[in-house]
């Protein structure tokens, strides 16, 4: 078992306590599907995977503006660490006139390591990842960290028919002023079906940073999950992580 990083708990909770105090300038509330399989690996089999779709809209399940699909491959070093490759491509629309086509277009790559701590009923996920993009041809780097607790409520592990609360904060950086460019913080409430399906339902608030001012934005985030269950598996918790 490792020893819990009391210094990222820290941080997790200092910035989720001044996301929450700042009022948002935009009072509006958007939403957020996402859509995901995954191959997840565990002691037998090292190599995974997933998939994921996911559109946003401007209002409350109305305007649509945005939607994206990515991919990777991943390979677990162990049964705490895991390494991905992943690539996706990221669309956005002015929800006013569709028929215009994208505002904006980007390509991205990215390399990922995934740090779990498993603390009785507490399960901390670590996700360190890199990030390459080319946003409408002009290309970019940014730099991500985010810290994901799960808490289940009816069983000690998230197992088949476990309701569990997920609560998240997720930082970003890039190479260009302002260099904090955003920050992420959500709270869920998920239920694993069985083996293979999670479905999640919750918020997120999104508060970007540009040089002139910030911005931020509420959603409600709904999550559908199926996880690929390979014959002859080493029986393994994972946790239901988000892969946005």
């Amino acid at each position: 078992m490792f020893k819990i990083n009391i210094g990222a708990v820290l941080v997790f909770i200092l910035l989720t306590v001044c996301s929450s105090a700042v009022k948002a300038q935009d009072t509006k509330v958007g939403t957020w599907g996402i859509a995901t399989v995954v191959l997840p690996g565990d002691s037998a089999h090292k190599w995974g995977g997933y998939s994921e779709i996911q559109t946003r809209t401007n209002g409350a399940f109305t305007q649509f503006q945005y939607y994206e699909a990515k991919a990777g491959v991943s390979y677990d070093l162990d049964k705490n660490f895991t390494a991905l490759l992943g690539t996706g491509t990221y669309h956005t629309y002015d929800y006013t006139d569709l028929d215009k086509g994208p505002t904006t277009n980007e390509f991205r790559f990215w390399e990922q390591m995934t740090v779990n701590q498993f603390l009785d009923r507490f399960k901390f996920e670590h996700r360190y990842r890199i990030e390459q993009r080319w946003v409408n041809g002009d290309y970019r780097n940014r730099f991500r960290y985010r810290l994901n607790m799960f808490i289940p409520l009816n069983h000690k592990k998230i197992i088949a028919d476990t309701w569990f609360i997920s609560v998240f904060d997720e930082v970003f950086f890039n190479n260009r002023v302002p260099n904090f460019e955003r920050n992420r913080i959500s709270a869920a409430l998920g239920y694993q079906v069985d083996k293979s399906w999670i479905l999640q339902a919750g918020w997120i608030n999104q508060r970007n940073y540009t040089a002139i001012q910030s911005s931020a934005k509420h959603n409600i985030m709904l999550m559908l999950m199926y996880r690929i269950n390979r014959k002859n598996s080493v029986e393994r918790e994972h946790v239901p992580t988000t892969t946005d």
